[in-house]
């Protein structure tokens, strides 16, 4: 089994080294110096960290303050309630006002497990896609998420990164770095495609796996970027595969499924199947709620080989 590892190390550690070159980098939270793992930056660049409490709307208001003194601000907290209860903020504040402000909505998805509905984050790509000129970003990997980091330190404007707790596998050691706007082909395959983000990526990689031993050419595609979208890797991906099964864990509603679909209809009409949260997802622990709702290697094979049958019978 690969080493696993937690995404949010990968952005404390290039968020430092970002702040140790450049004194406009700073930090904003909402008293949530453990879970965004910004304990050693804090203690580092004191007067560079600021704590706000828990009051996310104050806290991206002051965070388009900071932009505005030239200064270039990561604003961090739990991904359900950076993006819930601040969402006008990042709309006007940010968005409208094309604020230099970078948003990063840590533990998203359901990583809160057991803490329920009101922390479980799948409705916060179907948000902040949403809002125009808002770039929004989804790394899969510890590699790519230092990468989407340094990207979002370097580009103008404002940027959601969405940041996962849960432990996930490096995919791109060695790898070309990561490209703003470009999806990456991780898989080449004929019959299908997969197109993920997040950490369902490895899992995504993993049913092509399971579909190549029973004779299915998958091809996986990370969709790391949804705001702005590769549009061109989709309708390819459709034309040259002639079905897509995307895999969120997300809501199946107005995310990285509604994004594909989006475009499919209009570029390349061809069968789809979209996995991902139906409804409000229960408390639980997290590896009940991935099988619950279907978020595995297996289900994700499933899908794949339900849509390909579909295809045949139609």
């Amino acid at each position: 089994m690969s080493a696993l590892f937690d995404c949010r190390d990968a952005f404390s550690r290039t968020l430092e080294e970002l702040a140790d070159q450049d004194e406009r980098i700073v930090a904003v939270v909402n008293d949530a110096v453990g879970s965004t793992k910004l304990g050693r930056f804090a203690a580092r660049f004191p007067t560079r960290f600021i704590n706000v409490g828990i009051a996310e709307q104050n806290m991206v208001g002051i965070a388009a303050g900071l932009a505005n003194g030239g200064k270039i601000p990561f604003v961090c907290g739990a991904s359900c309630f950076l993006t819930g209860r601040a969402l006008e903020q990042v709309k006007v504040d940010l968005a409208y006002s094309r604020s230099n402000v970078k948003l990063c909505g840590m533990s998203s998805g359901l990583a809160y497990g057991q803490l329920g509905a009101t922390h479980h984050s799948i409705e916060d790509l179907a948000w902040t896609r949403a809002i125009a000129d808002l770039t929004v970003v989804v790394p899969s990997d510890p590699s790519e998420t230092a990468e989407a980091v340094r990207v979002a330190a370097a580009s103008a404007g404002p940027v959601f990164l969405r940041l996962s707790r849960l432990p996930v596998p490096e995919l791109h050691e060695g790898r070309a770095p990561f490209r703003l706007g470009c999806a990456e082909v991780l898989r080449k395959g004929t019959d299908l495609t997969l197109i993920a983000n997040g950490t369902m990526v490895s899992r995504a990689l993993e049913a092509a796996s399971l579909l190549a031993a029973e004779g299915v050419s998958a091809r996986v595609i990370n969709l790391a970027t949804l705001t702005p979208l590769d549009r061109d890797a989709i309708t390819a991906a459709a034309r040259e595969t002639g079905a897509i099964v995307t895999v969120e864990e997300h809501a199946v509603h107005g995310g990285l499924g509604g994004a594909v679909a989006e475009t499919v209809a209009v570029t390349c009409p061809v069968p789809m199947r979209m996995v991902g949260v139906a409804g409000f997802a229960p408390a639980g622990p997290v590896e009940y709620l991935f099988e619950h709702f279907g978020l595995t290697a297996q289900n994700i094979r499933k899908a794949a080989l339900e849509l390909m049958e579909a295809r045949v019978r139609s």
